[in-house]
């Protein structure tokens, strides 16, 4: 080699070396991290999302996932599932194709089958569902409209069909309502196998119909159809391979959930990572009107349901195994999910305990939009429904006097942690 050769060689070797002493222990661990987040698993490009919504989910995929050498507990990831995971309500769709084949048992006292049953609603139901059938037997409900029609109006309103409260009494409005709980109440006396046949029949019918497709039940017109929501599906996937444990809260009945959530074709969520309304068996293993409890509650007939404040608490005591009183509250931050998916104000405590981002579709339920619009971390994220969305809201939540979900009923101001009022908000993400 020649001199000038050796001297532009060792020019350049020592400028390589004094590069490489030039950069810092954090520049370095810096690239280190962005080629580590490189190798995380990734949402799909080829399914929409509003705005920059997948880029700032990846970003806390990347943020929190195990793919990149974060050491420890797993992250948990956290979703509803009616209208969240999937477009339409699966339980409504259960319940019927239940009425149309006949599926509901007569019981030996309607007014026993919830704590909270009325009068009113006792004598509505024995008079459209009669006497005759004995008790124990299949209610005639596929020809008998009345009788269908009268427990399709509890069910959704909570009201008799002339109009009648259907149940009344003192419940803690965050922590349960009465028309959700008497869902798996209606299948009392079925096993848990048998409801879930139920389930499934209903799932391939609704996923065979049409989109856009409606049923009718007595008087009443409901979706027909139900679909996954792809981008739901994707991002559950994402979120599994990336190091999450992933978990279904729903305040549906559980055999229906676990149903579509781990069925062929489902997200792929079995039924340990699948909380819903517990039923308590009886020693014949046949499901009956009371249901398991959660932070202390015991078993009851529907005082502790996985509902607005109830999601916490399930969420507490099943994946962070805090048991008692202590799992109605707010954990510290190791305690609580990274990602919180809801659609509605039943879902909003636990979306908002999340620590990474609040997931939240556009459904125009005041408390959980106000919620998502205030934003108060920066890591709500609102999206319009991915099928069917819904239309701009016409003037604004009402945030600031009566968006807030009181424990006894009724509504009030939403407020911050600390203390402040939300205000008011226009619906910008439709």
């Amino acid at each position: 080699m020649r001199n000038r050769d050796v001297a532009a060689w060792t020019s350049a070797v020592v400028t390589a070396l004094v590069a490489t002493a030039l950069v810092s222990p954090a520049a370095a661990a810096t690239s280190a991290t962005t080629a580590d987040r490189a190798s995380c698993p990734q949402l799909s490009e080829k399914l929409p999302w509003y705005g920059d919504n997948r880029a700032r989910l990846q970003k806390m995929i990347d943020e929190r996932g195990t793919c990149h050498g974060h050491h420890g507990a797993r992250p948990v990831a956290a979703f509803d599932w009616d209208n969240t995971v999937s477009k339409n309500d699966v339980t409504d769709a259960t319940i019927a194709w239940a009425l149309k084949h006949d599926k509901i048992l007569r019981p030996a006292s309607w007014k026993k089958t919830s704590k909270w049953m009325t009068d009113d609603a006792d004598k509505a139901l024995t008079a459209a569902c009669g006497t005759a059938v004995p008790v124990g037997s299949s209610l005639p409900t596929s020809t008998d409209t009345d009788c269908t029609d009268e427990i399709f109006n509890i069910r959704e309103s909570g009201r008799t069909m002339s109009g009648a409260a259907a149940f009344a009494g003192e419940w803690n409005h965050r922590r349960t309502v009465p028309q959700y709980a008497w869902v798996p109440q209606l299948f009392a006396g079925h096993t848990v196998p048998e409801l879930e046949s139920y389930a499934a029949a209903a799932r391939k019918e609704a996923l065979a119909a049409p989109v856009g497709a409606t049923q009718t039940l007595g008087t009443h017109t409901i979706p027909g159809y139900v679909r996954y929501y792809e981008q739901q599906r994707d991002l559950i996937r994402t979120l599994q391979k990336a190091g999450f444990d992933v978990y279904i809260v729903s305040a549906g009945s559980e055999p229906v959930t676990e149903v579509w959530a781990a069925g062929s074709g489902g997200v792929g969520i079995d039924r340990r990572h699948t909380i819903a309304i517990r039923s308590v068996l009886d020693a014949e293993g046949r499901i009956t009107t009371y249901n398991e409890g959660c932070g202390g509650t015991g078993r009851t007939q529907g005082e502790a349901i996985p509902y607005i404040d109830g999601k916490r608490c399930w969420i507490n005591q099943d994946i962070f195994h805090i048991k008692g009183k202590a799992a109605w509250d707010k954990q510290r931050r190791d305690k609580r999910i990274a990602l919180g998916g809801g659609d509605a104000d039943t879902d909003v405590t636990f979306v908002g305990d999340a620590t990474g981002a609040h997931l939240v579709l556009n459904r125009n339920k005041n408390e959980i939009m106000c919620r998502a619009y205030d934003n108060a971390d920066g890591r709500w994220v609102a999206n319009p429904m991915f099928i069917e969305p819904l239309p701009r809201k016409t003037g604004t939540y009402p945030c600031s006097t009566a968006a807030h979900n009181k424990p006894e009923g009724g509504f009030g101001p939403l407020l911050r942690d600390d203390g402040s009022v939300v205000p008011d908000q226009a619906d910008t993400i439709f």
